[in-house]
């Protein structure tokens, strides 16, 4: 499997913050590094439920 499941659609501050977005499912994911240190967590909207692209269908 060669192809990426994730892709960087969004980075601020020479990569310290990135939105990834899951080709799957679609799920916007938030990821922050700092130092040796990082985070991950799934990207809500104003109402609190996952942000979601639309994934094409193959």
């Amino acid at each position: 499997m060669s192809e990426k499941r994730f892709e960087k659609i969004y980075s601020q501050g020479m990569g310290t913050i990135e939105i990834l977005v899951d080709k799957e499912t679609g799920v916007n994911y938030l990821y922050r590094s700092s130092g040796y240190g990082g985070g991950l967590t799934v990207l809500l909207d104003s109402d609190g439920k996952p942000v979601v692209t639309p994934v094409p269908k193959d």
